[in-house]
């Protein structure tokens, strides 16, 4: 079982559980891949405080993960799987051929002492290996998915998160994201064969709001505590007026639009994720 639940001990304890990261088998980082992490406390260049509720934490050290995959025909071999506190999902360590060390996120499945590797050419397609999706069969799952080929990984790189590639078709291949949302992306961009492992971090319940200062989560002030000229919510009254729920600068927060209109990549998805208050599309 890899997510343990607290007995009722004390209301800190009650409902909370704990991930037992069974999946992980190499308990220190390589040294020669980690690099400082500046905290900036939600604040921009200017120090203007952007994003609320952030400061604190714990101390940690920023892991270089390879979301490139770009050490093609050269073997690598599994040294371990580790716990990576920047991110959900758990990272894998390769050795390659030559020598080199670098990190990847972890497929689910993926065991230590198992060979992987990328290619612009067709190679097996396992888990963990990495090619262009035009040489990946349809109907697989896919993380770590490239939206311009070259430019690295920015799709389903959360824990559990995967997409399926269902339908290539001259320049572009068809691919189902964990939203609902169907886009198309181009056949030379690279993905990985797989899902993202440690699926059990949703599951995870975390009970006592000291484990969110952990994380550098600091409180959050209701909208109906703050002034009329604050928050929507507020203005002298325990009810919000029957607004529906929102942020600070009126953004509806069950399916309220938080993406950037305009994007060049726009034109190329098929179907838009459905808003959370209509219900979530499947995969």
């Amino acid at each position: 079982m890899a997510i343990r639940v607290y007995k009722k001990t004390t209301n800190g304890r009650r409902n909370a559980s704990v991930n037992l990261h069974a999946e992980v088998t190499k308990k220190s980082p390589e040294k020669s891949l980690l690099a400082p992490l500046v905290r900036n406390s939600g604040r921009n260049v200017q120090g203007k405080i952007t994003i609320l509720g952030r400061g604190g934490g714990h101390k940690r050290r920023y892991r270089k993960i390879d979301f490139r995959r770009n050490k093609d025909g050269v073997a690598a071999v599994v040294v371990g799987i580790e716990y990576d506190p920047n991110r959900s999902a758990h990272i894998a360590l390769l050795k390659y051929a030559d020598g080199d060390l670098r990190y990847i996120l972890a497929p689910k499945g993926l065991k230590a002492g198992e060979t992987l590797i990328s290619s612009p050419d067709p190679v097996d397609p396992k888990v963990g290996n990495s090619m262009p999706i035009k040489h990946i069969p349809t109907g697989l799952a896919l993380h770590n998915i490239e939206m311009e080929p070259g430019a690295g990984g920015r799709l389903c790189r959360g824990a559990g998160m995967y997409a399926r590639l269902t339908n290539k078709e001259g320049r572009w291949a068809t691919i189902v994201l964990p939203s609902g949302e169907i886009r198309q992306v181009s056949m030379d961009c690279r993905a990985t064969v797989g899902e993202v492992g440690n699926p059990d971090h949703a599951n995870v319940v975390i009970g006592k709001a000291g484990r969110n200062r952990w994380k550098g989560r600091r409180p959050t002030t209701r909208g109906i505590a703050m002034s009329h000229h604050t928050h929507p919510h507020g203005g002298g009254s325990v009810s919000k007026g029957g607004r529906e729920p929102s942020n600070s600068s009126g953004t509806f927060a069950k399916g309220g639009r938080t993406r950037r209109y305009g994007k060049s990549s726009d034109s190329r998805i098929i179907r838009r994720r459905r808003s959370k208050r209509y219900g979530q599309l499947k995969l």
